[in-house]
């Protein structure tokens, strides 16, 4: 979902957005929530990132300046914030009503907050010119109830990054593609090596990549009016699927209770054959297990029946409450531009959420002597033209998450029969 930690930390850490956790007293100091005008008509705008310090410091004080040198009446502060602390501050401020005037955050959580009608109704403030200028797709993905309430930033797509190594010892020739042929290749696995073929968490706070895995799966989640839809054959077939490898002993019982960071650490100890992630992490697993790292390949995300693959977002909204709208949104769609969105997936390793950007040779050509890293981004990008944001924009996507998954949790252990456990996970859900 940087962010991806996020960048280089999930970014090595993205996600896109993820992806985002998100706020105040932060490496730049203490943060003044309210927004001022100077007498001499200075607007000075709050701007808030998410654990992008100190990795990219020079690129956004650099991007600052020249903002501020093309626009002299505005002046831009900005705080970067813990991933793990934007969430409790953000809300802080926005039910305050004392916000910054400029946030990043992931659709996922911004959307919670937009159903509040924290943000400003970006459709008003932001020509359709502009908008087109954006994947359609990913612009969509901060929209709900017809209102645009984040302009998109940067962009990861998962990747299959597999141990050849472990992939030779078990006979096995390719990855696999879809999840039945990874359920197959986990089996293998375990059989030839003792080892299992990946890790992926059911922990409700953490990863949604199960909760997508239903939509690849052929799951519907919830229908046009917002009640569950997932009590359908393909949504116990998605239920069962889980349920199987967890009761065969291909996944790690920790799955329960561990979460994505997990599934790093056992990648990286040479653990496990798979590790879903975005490429920004390949250059983390380079440094911290160079063994790994040069027995790492990738291939493309794996998928279900449907082929769609999913995207990580990170955007940037404007709360309802600033003080400089205009400035806000003009800083806004400057951070997001095609020049400025080039330079950070450059810097960062992410992909942009503009087609010209992302239309650049950078992430089309492939050296002939590439590295991993390299043709990541390639594969990566190339994956975005199919990929979608999988689950839906709710406000309560993460009650949806925690009833499917503390259900799944159920019927691993075999408290529930996979009958049960959707339709208890179904009846939650409608009944929050």
């Amino acid at each position: 979902m940087i962010q991806l930690q996020k960048l280089k930390k999930f970014i090595a850490c993205a996600m896109l957005g993820l992806i985002t956790s998100w706020m105040v007293s932060c490496s730049t100091g203490n943060v003044n929530t309210n927004t001022q005008q100077t007498a001499s008509g200075t607007a000075n705008i709050e701007f808030w990132t998410m654990q992008l310090q100190p990795q990219f410091n020079n690129y956004f004080q650099s991007l600052i300046a020249n903002f501020e040198t093309q626009n002299p009446g505005i002046k831009v502060n900005w705080v970067d914030v813990p991933w793990a602390a934007m969430e409790n501050k953000i809300l802080t401020a926005v039910s305050a009503k004392t916000p910054p005037d400029v946030v990043n955050l992931n659709p996922d959580f911004a959307s919670q907050l937009a159903g509040r009608n924290a943000w400003l109704d970006l459709n008003t403030k932001v020509p359709q010119e502009a908008r087109s200028s954006y994947l359609p797709n990913i612009w969509k993905a901060s929209t709900l109830n017809g209102k645009s309430f984040g302009v998109p930033w940067y962009l990861t797509t998962r990747l299959t990054i597999y141990n050849t190594d472990l992939l030779k010892q078990a006979g096995i020739s390719k990855p696999p593609a879809t999840y039945a042929e990874l359920a197959q290749a986990a089996q293998q696995i375990k059989d030839k090596t003792g080892k299992y073929a990946f890790f992926v968490t059911f922990v409700p706070q953490d990863s949604g990549e199960v909760l997508q895995s239903f939509v690849q799966m052929g799951a519907t989640l919830v229908d046009t009016e917002g009640k569950a839809a997932f009590n359908s054959p393909q949504g116990k077939a998605a239920f069962q699927y889980w349920v199987d490898l967890y009761k065969k002993g291909l996944l790690p019982k920790e799955a329960l209770t561990q979460g994505h960071r997990h599934a790093i650490d056992l990648y990286q100890s040479g653990e496990t054959a798979f590790l879903a992630s975005g490429p920004e992490f390949l250059k983390t697993i380079a440094t911290n297990a160079p063994k790994i790292a040069q027995a790492s390949a990738i291939a493309p995300q794996l998928t279900g029946d449907t082929g769609k693959k999913n995207v990580a977002v990170m955007n940037i909204v404007v709360p309802r409450d600033t003080k400089q709208p205009d400035a806000a949104v003009k800083f806004a769609l400057f951070v997001t531009n095609d020049e400025n969105q080039l330079a950070f997936a450059k810097a960062a390793n992410v992909l942009p959420s503009t087609t010209k950007a992302l239309a650049d040779s950078y992430f089309k050509d492939i050296p002939a002597d590439a590295s991993t890293v390299e043709k990541a981004r390639v594969v990566s990008a190339q994956q975005l033209q199919q990929a979608e944001i999988l689950t839906p924009a709710l406000k309560d996507i993460k009650k949806l998450q925690k009833a499917i998954y503390d259900n799944l949790q159920a019927a691993m252990l075999g408290e529930k029969t996979v009958d049960k456990a959707v339709e208890d996970a179904s009846q939650e859900w409608n009944n929050r």
